[in-house]
């Protein structure tokens, strides 16, 4: 692949050797549960109004702009801490900025799609990033396949835990976002809204950090670190989230991103231009307080948990291949926000 062209997206490799099962993923609403983890619970006080939201079916976008009608305000007055996904059954906070007058009572808002099951007033704005991870609760039918390479698979991922890539729904739709965002960051198109130059920025910078992720897997280097690799607090290796700024990365990683970066020059310079600073971010994925049970011959039943900001496709492919209904639909997050 060139610069000149993203239309399509590589089958970045895996950790583990494939299993060769397969199964059917959200075939219904109730097979898909994340309950977001908050960073922190409302106070009582403030000009604020925090939400718990249970929806079922429906978009993040689409329920906040529910909430801002019902509430009187302006959608720019919700707040969320993630998108979640459509085709599942979520539960997650939003806030409302209503300094004055009456509080209105959303517990009793009426929607076939969510409920409001508290709600409580706090000093500030739920923003992007606000929250400490999800806990996932995943039903897989149809399972196919050897059920002794799936479980070498799942002990595998909760020994060691699994690539950090960004989910194929961070590119968009059959991996769009990236060649738009090198036709905007190259000026052949010019993006004027901001959340779209904002997304189209986010799947350049995930896409490069995926293409190092995937370089040290074919280099034989998963569970390995390299001499001048950036740990993080946790004490495991990073990648780059390409910007402005020398890479911190020295000796032999070093080499290994900017071998990447080079091949990818265009993306990366433009980044550069766009006025993104360097990020690193943790290269391995660690599901926590991860157990499986097989209620069925052909039924396998996952429940975890993840930080923000790490994909629950990221653990299911590494166990086995996964097939979701045709909805004809983009699925807005498929799992972590």
């Amino acid at each position: 692949m060139t610069d000149a062209q993203y239309t399509t997206l590589p089958q970045w490799p895996n950790a583990y050797p494939a299993s060769g099962a397969s199964a059917t993923l959200k075939l219904l609403n109730e097979d898909f549960i994340v309950t977001e983890l908050p960073l922190q619970l409302p106070s009582g006080q403030g000009e604020h109004i925090w939400l718990d939201v249970e929806k079922n079916g429906a978009n993040t976008a689409f329920v906040a702009q529910q909430l801002a009608e019902a509430a009187g305000v302006q959608e720019w007055d919700v707040g969320y801490a993630g998108l979640k996904d459509r085709y599942a059954i979520t539960r997650q906070w939003f806030s409302i900025y209503l300094p004055k007058g009456e509080t209105p009572d959303l517990t009793q808002l009426q929607h076939p799609e969510f409920k409001v099951l508290s709600q409580s007033r706090h000093v500030k704005k739920l923003r992007p990033g606000d929250l400490q991870g999800n806990r996932f609760r995943i039903v897989l039918r149809d399972v196919t396949g050897d059920r002794g390479g799936i479980e070498a698979n799942l002990e595998a991922v909760q020994s060691h835990g699994v690539p950090n890539y960004f989910g194929a729904q961070r590119f968009g739709f059959e991996g769009g976002n990236v060649e738009q965002g090198r036709a905007m960051l190259a000026r052949e198109i010019r993006v004027r809204n901001p959340k779209k130059k904002g997304i189209y920025l986010s799947a350049v910078r995930s896409f490069v950090f995926n293409e190092v992720l995937a370089l040290r897997i074919q280099q034989g280097l998963w569970g390995k670190t390299l001499p001048g690799d950036v740990m993080d607090e946790a004490g495991r290796p990073t990648g780059p989230l390409w910007g402005r700024g020398r890479v911190s990365a020295t000796g032999q990683a070093q080499v290994l991103e900017m071998g990447v970066a080079e091949r990818h020059a265009a993306l990366c310079d433009g980044m550069e231009h766009a006025g993104l600073d360097q990020e690193r971010r943790a290269l391995v994925a660690s599901p926590a307080d991860m157990s499986w049970e097989w209620p069925q011959a052909h039924q396998l039943v996952l429940t975890f948990s993840l930080p923000a900001g790490n994909y629950a496709t990221s653990v299911l492919n590494e166990i086995l291949r996964t097939m979701e209904p045709d909805r004809h639909a983009e699925n807005e997050s498929a799992a972590a926000d």
